[in-house]
């Protein structure tokens, strides 16, 4: 059994800090060999291209493995087992394998998947990391009685279409052994406390949570849990234990192309703008700051928006503005576009 790799899987909503999380796990790594398995929702790498911007030596591009043909869960078979027995077949394989799912992947078909027999016997899944946007559940993002909630829909005539956002969420929990509560800097102090008593009631007894700060954990608390959770199927509950599949449709991404941004600080106040015209649930991406040899990242949750300068502008590429936007099915795609075109003069 000492002999398998621990792979972890870090789970968790939109916006919620994964990303973050990982980029701190790499820089303070310590010299670990890692091999991350990154699953996007959109056609833009964006999780993929950050993390290789993160400047940390060793930090190989063929270390970072971009999955974007669909949720991780849902092509297990055709995409996610082929990538992880290429890592393994290598001359030398990684010490630990980190896998950043997207935010509405259900984590236990994905742990499923390493009890089957050819995955067994190499490797095993040191634990479950959820990561939970401490602020947008103070806000009432996700109902504390999915019941109530579910009639509250059935009486309201204006709702078009049911949200699975919350049995994703209680999912995400159900199958973690650690949650991070993040971005609790964001929060008051009773605020806090609210929302610290409501994550706490919704964990499986063997689970910890601990707080953070933009995904910065030490990865001694991360790594070495030694769950061993597919061997644990049965401890972690579902809401969809007794369906085939689930459905994503609910949702959408697409490409926002943009020409040189001169004046970012005023492009991401007008973009907020957008972001809240259009229900944006989610927006990342760079931008081309032409007095700027770094590029700019620029992530968004909503109204909350987190901007930085990670590597120079390669050679080999074309400096361009690009935004991946997230939202509930029948964004105004043009609209938006022309909107974000407007927020750069």
């Amino acid at each position: 059994m000492s002999a398998r790799i621990p792979a972890t899987v870090i789970t968790g909503f939109l916006g919620a800090g994964k990303t973050s999380l990982l980029r701190h796990l790499v820089t303070h790594s310590g010299g670990r060999r890692l091999a991350l398995i990154i699953n996007e929702f959109g056609a833009l790498g964006i999780d993929r291209e950050i993390l290789l911007g993160c400047g940390v030596e060793g930090c190989r591009e063929e270390d970072v493995v971009e999955l974007a043909n669909g949720c991780i869960c849902c092509t297990v078979a055709e995409d996610f087992l082929p990538t992880l027995t290429s890592l393994l077949e290598r001359d030398e394989p990684p010490e630990h394998i980190l896998i950043e799912t997207s935010g509405l992947a259900l984590p236990k078909p994905l742990v499923q998947a390493f009890a089957w027999p050819e995955v067994k016997a190499r490797v095993t899944v040191d634990g479950v990391i959820a990561v939970v946007d401490a602020a947008a559940l103070s806000e009432g993002r996700f109902a504390d009685d999915p019941a109530a909630l579910a009639a509250q829909r059935a009486a309201d005539p204006a709702l078009e279409h049911d949200n699975p956002l919350e049995e994703v969420f209680e999912d995400q929990l159900l199958a973690a052994d650690l949650v991070i509560l993040n971005k609790t800097d964001l929060l008051e102090n009773a605020a806090r406390a609210r929302v610290e008593a409501d994550l706490a009631a919704k964990l499986r007894p063997a689970s910890k949570w601990i707080p953070a700060r933009h995904g910065a954990v030490a990865p001694a608390l991360l790594l070495g849990l030694g769950a061993a959770a597919e061997d644990d199927l049965p401890n972690r509950p579902s809401h969809h234990d007794l369906e085939a599949e689930h459905d994503h449709e609910d949702f959408e991404s697409f490409v926002v192309a943009l020409g040189s941004v001169a004046d970012p600080r005023g492009f991401l106040t007008r973009l907020t703008d957008v972001i809240a015209a259009h229900d944006i649930l989610r927006l990342k991406g760079f931008l081309d700051v032409p007095s700027k040899e770094f590029r700019q990242v620029v992530q968004a949750v909503g109204a909350r928006t987190q901007h930085y300068f990670d590597r120079p502008w390669s050679s080999d590429e074309k400096r361009q503005s690009r935004l991946v936007v997230i939202g509930r099915r029948g964004l105004d795609q043009a609209a938006i576009a022309a909107a974000m075109g407007s927020c750069i003069s």
